[in-house]
């Protein structure tokens, strides 16, 4: 018996070929087209420095936890001053609230007289991951701030710079270049001329 031939002179009908959708996708994405029956891909656009933009970046960290060296500078600071990455850290976090000086300095004395600082950093990890939606539980920062506060610190470091802030120049300094960016326009100045 001969083996039957799909869609040639047999009865049995062609089976059905999956035919590519239309996926609009940024030129950016260098995404596969998406077909029937596949899932599109997201889109996540990792390492684009954005200003806290709702949706962007939301749910992952841009870097991982030992990519240190990826900022050699804020590296050997942290290693050498980690107070001082940390209270830079604490000021955007807090958005403005606390001053670098006073986090590192808490930072400081909490390490020099009771050797466990990482119950007060693990902390500022938290609100980062709130801020931005990444996931992960207040354990598992202490955890991470208890093994190695270096590649903890830097990676918080990390991640403010890609979500457009800077840490080392503080958040008024930070504030300031966002309001130039966005280009807030002043009225000008109408001169008196007629009054009653």
């Amino acid at each position: 018996m001969a083996p039957r031939n799909p869609g040639g002179d047999s009865k049995v009908p062609p089976p059905p070929v999956a035919a590519p959708l239309s996926v609009a996708l940024p030129p950016e994405a260098s995404a596969p087209p998406a077909y029937v029956g596949h899932p599109i891909p997201p889109q996540v656009y990792i390492g684009t420095p954005v200003d806290n933009v709702p949706g962007t970046n939301l749910g992952v960290w841009t870097t991982g936890l030992f990519g240190c060296f990826d900022d050699l500078s804020n590296c050997l600071i942290t290693i050498f001053c980690p107070c001082v990455t940390f209270g830079q850290n604490a000021e955007i976090i807090d958005r403005g609230s606390t001053s670098c000086a006073c986090a590192g300095a808490v930072c400081c004395l909490i390490f020099h007289f009771f050797y466990c600082s990482f119950w007060y950093t693990c902390t500022y990890r938290t609100k980062l991951r709130g801020l931005y939606s990444i996931p992960g539980d207040q354990c598992g920062d202490c955890f991470v701030h208890l093994l190695c506060v270096p590649c903890a610190l830097c990676q918080e470091y990390r991640e403010l710079k890609n979500r457009g802030f800077d840490p080392s120049i503080g958040w008024v300094a930070n504030e300031e270049r966002r309001t130039r960016q966005v280009g807030i326009v002043v009225p000008p100045l109408v001169p008196r001329g007629m009054t009653r």
